[in-house]
């Protein structure tokens, strides 16, 4: 074309920049939203979720997006020393944490000149539904502003429940442990149930996943000790043999509405690390790597025993990698009969 074509204004443009940890994707929002109300994280997750649900659909669902996109709103600050904000999208709604979002974002706000770039590692700390997240992005070369890895220290986290089972249809009885990383998650170990944790079985996954998390909802109160926007459990992980030399072991997460996270899951790893640390299984410091579904890593240690109300806690450090992978400008013509998107799975 000789001339860039330019869309109508009505036509509502959405600029982002897509990127992925560990395989999992990341579409942020960088421009084409008004600011987003509410003096809390909490608050604008629950402005977004009332008032912009179009928006996310829009973005995250079909044909823009697909039944596994992942996103994030940035927001202004809202607590003292904080960098930035984040909300968190996904097929099913607002997440109230996310590790790989937190990589990912850490990633693109250094890479693209969001955040001031300090050698040889950038401190960025961002408001998150769950609370305050420390990240730091490790910054490599002299010349250009690549981050080589990002680990961030995670908001305390804690085990609910230890060896704790439930009738599962189709599965039968379940045991499973519970813990809290930014989210709630049923931690179930996949053998007893058959289960090979490779990409050929996603369906099977998805489809135990999300009984086992009905089940486990269905029996049991899941409760944060501060905020009740955070009592609900987010998904089902799945533990199973590693495939790779050096790692602990594999991790697939099937959350939301049934969608598989292809990074080993931030989150996820953390609420791990509270549990091993529970059950005596590794110590302060001790670092583990974990899988994911398509083999990438993260790899997490508890670096700190706190209190967190009447939870015994720890801080837990994660530490993986990304990759900026595009850039969009999204539109969403008045006319057009999918402009909020649809979802087939």
């Amino acid at each position: 074309m000789k001339k860039l074509w330019t869309p109508p204004r009505s036509w509502n443009p959405i600029r982002t920049i897509d990127a992925h940890a560990g395989g999992e994707p990341l579409r942020i929002v960088i421009g084409g939203l008004p600011r987003i109300p509410g003096k809390t994280i909490l608050a604008k997750r629950r402005f977004v979720r009332e008032n912009w649900d179009d928006i996310r659909r829009g973005l995250v669902w079909e044909p823009r997006g697909h039944a596994d996109m992942y996103g994030a709103l940035v927001t202004p600050p809202v607590s003292r020393g904080a960098d930035l904000g984040v909300l968190f999208l996904h097929n099913e709604g607002l997440s109230t944490m996310c590790g790989h979002g937190i990589i990912a974002l850490a990633t693109v706000a250094v890479e693209t000149g969001m955040i001031p770039l300090k050698t040889p590692e950038t401190r960025i700390l961002i408001d998150t539904p769950a609370g305050p997240v420390t990240a730091f992005a490790k910054v490599a070369g002299r010349r250009y502003r690549r981050v080589s890895s990002v680990r961030f220290q995670n908001v305390p986290s804690f085990v609910l429940g230890l060896d704790e089972t439930v009738k599962v249809p189709g599965l039968g009885t379940v045991k499973y442990d519970l813990a809290f990383g930014g989210a709630f998650y049923a931690f179930v170990q996949a053998r007893p149930l058959g289960l090979d944790l490779v990409p050929e079985n996603a369906r099977r996954l998805i489809e135990a996943g999300m009984a086992v998390k009905r089940a486990v909802m269905a029996k049991r109160k899941i409760v944060h000790p501060f905020e009740k926007d955070l009592n609900f459990l987010y998904g089902t992980i799945f533990i199973g043999p590693p495939r790779g030399k050096g790692a602990h072991s594999r991790n697939v997460c099937v959350f939301a509405e049934g969608e598989v996270d292809r990074s080993p899951t931030g989150t996820g790893v953390s609420a791990r690390v509270a549990v091993h640390f529970a059950k005596g299984e590794i110590k302060l410091n001790q670092r583990i790597a974990i899988e994911s579904i398509v083999g990438s890593r993260f790899t997490g240690k508890a670096v700190e025993e706190v209190g967190f109300g009447r939870h015994k806690a720890v801080i837990p450090e994660v530490e993986g990698s990304a990759h900026i992978i595009g850039r969009h400008e999204f539109l969403f013509p008045p006319d057009d009969p999918f402009k909020v998107g649809f979802m087939i799975r």
